[in-house]
């Protein structure tokens, strides 16, 4: 098997490079050839996610964090390239969606346990969101959530070890300055005026790492799934964090939630849009659904909770 794996040096609290020696040499004795690019900035996964397309690989594997996966994703978009994670971010939302080991203490060797899962796992058929022109794995932001990316992206390593703290704490910062917008959303054609703190234009159905924002969601049916946070102050967003933590907003007269495959979002004043973490400009923009736009490699035991077709059965070669 060809294939070709895609390192952010710059991804994560930690150096990995050692550990992704031991994953190429682990490949490589399965017999796989193994083709190896460094990041240097943003694009470039998804520029060597094209390649990796053009020259005949049969699987892209990306050490990062979900910015870097959502990038690769949409380089390898509509292709039959299969898309493997290896965690190497902070975050890691898409490997803990999918099961796939994540860094933890009681790990010595993080990215070594993802490839051994990965290289047993299956191969799925999903479907990818598009903000403007740029897909993505997981989700959208709009609002809030888009701020703090842009506050936070790109940080430094001592910051990255910080963790999600450092999210929380931008958050905060953010949160009692940022006030509710005048929001225009058309969703399959139908308009919907209202005030809005953040909106979640969803693919998946896990967000920071915590909680199930878009609890109903599949990744291979055809739909995305839109969560309206309604409000105008730091108090609404308060009030929501409280009910998104208590798995509780989806009962919030002050919340709607909609299953579509195309959205419109325009806002009184520009705001800023984020993908997989990563801010890519700001409202109006529009979001739709590209169905069953990419293969993925998943854990044997992922959860049936997140499809909704069957099991294809399908996995990667041995040699």
């Amino acid at each position: 098997m060809k294939a070709m794996l895609i390192f952010n040096p710059a991804a994560g609290a930690r150096e990995v490079q050692r550990e992704l020696e031991q994953v190429v040499a682990y490949w490589e004795r399965r017999g796989w050839e193994v083709s190896f690019r460094q990041t240097w900035g943003a694009g470039d996964a998804t520029t060597f996610a094209r390649e990796a397309v053009a020259t005949g690989c049969q699987a892209v594997f990306v050490a990062g964090g979900d910015g870097v996966v959502g990038e690769a994703a949409d380089g390898l978009a509509g292709s039959d390239v299969a898309l493997g994670v290896l965690p190497a971010g902070v975050g890691n939302v898409w490997a803990l969606e999918m099961g796939i080991p994540t860094p933890s203490p009681l790990r010595r060797h993080p990215l070594l346990d993802a490839a051994e899962v990965l290289a047993q796992g299956e191969i799925r058929r999903i479907d990818l969101g598009r903000a403007g022109q740029r897909h993505f794995i997981l989700w959208a932001g709009i609002g809030l959530d888009a701020k703090v990316a842009e506050r936070m992206e790109p940080r430094d390593r001592p910051t990255k070890r910080l963790g999600t703290l450092a999210y929380a704490v931008a958050a905060v910062l953010v949160a009692k300055d940022f006030r509710g917008t005048r929001t225009r959303v058309v969703i399959d054609g139908q308009n919907i005026n209202t005030r809005s703190i953040l909106i979640i234009v969803s693919n998946a159905q896990l967000y920071a790492r915590l909680v199930r924002v878009a609890a109903e969601a599949y990744l291979d049916d055809g739909l995305l799934d839109v969560c309206i946070f309604k409000g105008v102050n730091l108090a609404s967003t308060v009030h929501h964090a409280i009910r998104v933590f208590a798995h509780s907003h989806l009962r919030d007269p002050q919340v709607e939630y909609y299953r579509c495959r195309k959205v419109s979002i325009s806002t009184a004043t520009p705001l800023p849009v984020q993908v997989d973490g990563d801010p890519i400009g700001t409202t109006p923009m529009e979001f739709e659904i590209v169905p069953q736009a990419l293969n993925i490699i998943v854990p044997q035991n992922s959860s049936p909770r997140l499809f909704l077709n069957a099991r294809s059965g399908l996995t990667l070669p041995s040699t």
